[in-house]
């Protein structure tokens, strides 16, 4: 019996629920709406720090999150927000500092976003005919570990910049961090998975306090939120495509490459199900959603973390869930006075939550190499972490006819040549570089 393109859902009401599985409609409303709530906090934060439209950025998490679902066949579930990995090559390749409203330079970033999803589509299709064993041999953990630290560590100095100047600038920011800190360290639950969002109302009310009441500093002016209308369009933007930008943007498709390798992965741990034969069909969903999202002013965006842990916590994976998520987000991509909440948050609030987020970022590529036990007692891997990371950090440019490589892309395209390269001799000849 040929089977169909879509699974048949069936009706479950407790236990594990599979991906091809549903639940009542109330609980499958409710949990959807759950799931909006767990991607919120970082779908809203990586625009903000881009200098995007959030209103925007979350329409176009919806709907990247229906148009992932169609491609992959309501097989792999998952919900595709903002994806925190274009923001270092945006900034750089945009000069925006955070807080500063929208990015005046906002169309070489889509242009640029556009043509990394295209190249991420192309992939998607030929490991659809080729299977995925080619890519985690060209980039294995050492590599996409060193290529993840590299965007957060060339960020360092944009996001102490955009703290500001001044003691009460400084001061919030110190708050910001302590308050995102304590709620990671002193919850627990969804309270915990949300500490970004958590972090930021905390120190948004002890702004409020210090400056409105207490007059120690800008006051925050919510006129804007009474002002602004419940539903309307948000600010499209359109695309416009610079070869030095699309040069900086482009090599951000191997991060997303390995956050959708994982995320399929750690699915298929968790649900028992293969869903390795749609890892083809995944990757071309997410490059066909980032796509749409930057024709219209949107952030690339890619699979969430986030909603895998409500998942975990769950133990629902029904992939009906993320129709119902999608659409919730469409609706609030269409209310102005959310936007309006959103434009209220002071810069160095701002400036704090980006140390806090730059910084997990860096260590994140640490903890791929952890998780995949990655030997530095191999000098093979210990001199391509180590090379990739001072490009990277050091943002070493190099300019080859007219044409600028930032650092990022420098440090991306050094750590696939040098495995590579030092992938064809012995990485045991003599002692090992640094001792254990």
């Amino acid at each position: 019996m040929k089977m169909s393109y879509f699974p048949q859902w069936k009706l479950k009401k407790d236990g594990i629920i599979a991906p091809d599985e549903r639940l009542p409609t109330g609980q499958t409303l409710a949990l959807g709406v759950q799931h909006v709530v767990a991607m919120f906090g970082s779908t809203i934060l990586a625009p903000l720090l881009m200098g995007f439209d959030p209103n925007v950025a979350i329409l176009m998490s919806g709907i990247g999150t229906l148009i992932f679902f169609l491609i992959v066949g309501g097989h792999v579930p998952s919900y595709l927000g903002s994806s925190f990995a274009f923001i270092g090559v945006v900034i750089a390749a945009t000069g925006y500092t955070a807080g500063s409203g929208l990015n005046a330079n906002i169309g070489v970033a889509l242009g640029g976003i556009i043509v990394c999803g295209l190249i991420y589509a192309l992939v998607g299709l030929i490991v659809m005919s080729t299977g995925v064993r080619w890519i985690e041999k060209l980039m294995p953990p050492v590599v996409t570990g060193a290529v993840v630290a590299v965007i957060g560590l060339n960020l360092a100095p944009t996001a102490c910049k955009s703290v500001g100047t001044g003691t009460f600038n400084a001061c919030i920011a110190i708050i910001t961090m302590v308050c995102v800190g304590a709620v990671a360290v002193y919850t627990r639950g969804l309270i915990q998975k949300l500490l970004i969002l958590v972090g930021i109302a905390l120190s948004y009310v002890i702004y409020f306090v210090l400056a409105n009441v207490l007059h120690m500093g800008p006051a925050i002016d919510f006129s804007i939120i009474a002002n602004a209308a419940w539903f309307g369009l948000p600010k499209f933007s359109s695309p416009t495509f610079d070869f030095n930008a699309i040069l900086l943007i482009t090599p951000v498709v191997i991060i997303l490459i390995g956050e959708n390798l994982g995320h399929v992965k750690a699915v298929t741990a968790m649900t028992g199900r293969n869903l390795d034969p749609y890892m083809g069909r995944a990757f071309l969903g997410d490059g066909l959603a980032t796509m749409f999202a930057a024709s219209f002013g949107g952030t690339g965006v890619t699979t969430y973390g986030e909603n895998i842990g409500v998942m975990a916590a769950t133990r629902v994976y029904s992939t009906l869930i993320f129709v119902v998520a999608a659409c919730f987000a469409i609706v609030l991509g269409f209310s102005p006075k959310f936007g309006a909440i959103i434009q209220t948050i002071p810069q160095p609030l701002l400036g704090g939550v980006s140390i806090v987020v730059f910084g997990l970022i860096a260590v994140a590529g640490a903890r791929i190499w952890v998780v995949n036990q990655v030997d530095f007692g191999n000098n093979r891997n210990l001199i391509v972490a180590a090379v990739t990371l001072i490009l990277g950090a050091g943002d070493f440019t190099i300019n080859i006819a007219g044409f600028t490589l930032g650092g990022i892309g420098t440090a991306t395209f050094g750590a696939i040549l040098l495995n590579a390269l030092m992938n064809q001799g012995s990485s045991r000849d003599g002692e090992p570089l640094i001792e254990r």
